[in-house]
């Protein structure tokens, strides 16, 4: 099972929604089950170098099946996964990247913010994974 168009899509809405709120300026990735790119979008004057990472806390959130946050924690010298973030082309390892499931607890794909403060992004990804719980 994998994240639908009509889902990705959603969770962006509600991500850009949130940060509409916030007033912050983000790009959001949503990633299917595979990591591939379902669907994005980069609000007006986002910052440009938040395109790349966006993407990249949404794999990372996929491929290892939790938040990027909890994956810097275990990434730090001395960690169990130090300098993982040289791996799969490169990862993020910060907040911002949740992986989505859906109402059975399958992961179906994650969501990726980046464009302000790690604890902003996290809180507008959580936004997007929220629109869809229960689905």
């Amino acid at each position: 099972m994998s994240i639908t168009l009509e889902q990705a899509q959603a969770a962006v809405q509600a991500a850009q929604q949130k940060s509409i709120e916030m007033g912050v300026k983000m790009n959001i990735a949503v990633v299917d089950a595979g990591a591939n790119l379902t669907a994005f979008i980069r609000m007006d004057d986002a910052w440009l170098g938040s395109l790349d990472i966006s993407i990249k806390k949404a794999k990372t959130a996929r491929f290892f099946d939790m938040p990027t946050g909890a994956i810097g924690g275990l990434s730090q010298p001395g960690g169990s996964l130090y300098n993982i973030e040289h791996s799969n082309g490169g990862l993020i390892t910060f907040p911002g990247g949740i992986p989505i499931k859906d109402a059975q607890g399958r992961i179906i794909g994650a969501i990726g913010v980046s464009g302000s403060t790690v604890e902003d992004d996290h809180t507008v990804a959580e936004a997007g994974v929220q629109a869809l719980a229960g689905r």
